[in-house]
């Protein structure tokens, strides 16, 4: 098992959180959902010497995409999403920055597949199609850490709400139960918004998945 370190950030008008998860070897790192203030951002990866070089998206809504352009533009690094969310990116009807005022779109530089995984600052990356909370969202699972960020399918006692486009909550309970509550009762997640959890706790005392 690699020496893999989890940093988090709670960011931008909603306080998503953004995660560094790096190499304490290489100091490289990978960014999960970039919600915004990307000054902080840029600050915080200069503080610890980190260099990052992709940016993963659980789902692409505003208060989770905020910080992308800058830091684009300041690291010139990759931005992925699943395949399913990257109309969704470009769309601002459907990344809801057109109902929060500020209508813009991005586009991906590479789509990821159920399933598929990829290497990225020496870490093997699982990417988890979950759709429910929007039709592309999807997680990301490091099997050797024994780590989940979940994004904004599952948090600690609580779901992503389904009422915002492409939404389901049929799709969203059969994820968790699914997809995610198959995975090792030990394994921490990290959610796009509020505390840790695991994923042993939340079959317990999940009541929106019972």
């Amino acid at each position: 098992m690699k020496d893999i370190i989890i940093r988090c950030m709670a960011l931008g008008r909603a306080g998503a959180n953004c995660y560094f998860a790096y190499n304490k070897d290489s100091k490289e790192c990978v960014i999960i959902d970039a919600p915004g203030e990307e000054d902080r951002i840029i600050e915080e990866l200069t503080k610890l010497s980190l260099t990052p070089v992709a940016i993963l998206l659980t789902h692409s809504h505003f208060d989770h995409i905020g910080a992308i352009k800058g830091l684009r533009e300041f690291y010139h690094m990759p931005v992925y999403c699943h395949e399913t969310e990257a109309e969704l990116l470009e769309t601002p009807a459907l990344n809801l920055t057109a109902l929060v005022g500020i209508g813009y779109g991005l586009k991906a530089n590479n789509t990821l597949k159920d399933e598929e995984i990829v290497e990225l600052a020496g870490i093997r990356i699982k990417t988890m199609h979950t759709p429910g909370h929007t039709s592309g969202c999807a997680c990301y699972y490091l099997e050797e850490e024994g780590i989940l960020f979940s994004g904004d399918t599952l948090f600690a006692e609580s779901v992503g709400r389904t009422d915002f486009p492409t939404g389901s909550s049929n799709e969203l309970v059969d994820s968790i139960v699914n997809k995610l509550f198959t995975l090792p009762d030990e394994t921490t997640v990290y959610p796009g918004h509020n505390e840790s959890t695991t994923i042993a706790h939340e079959k317990q005392y999940n009541r929106y998945v019972r």
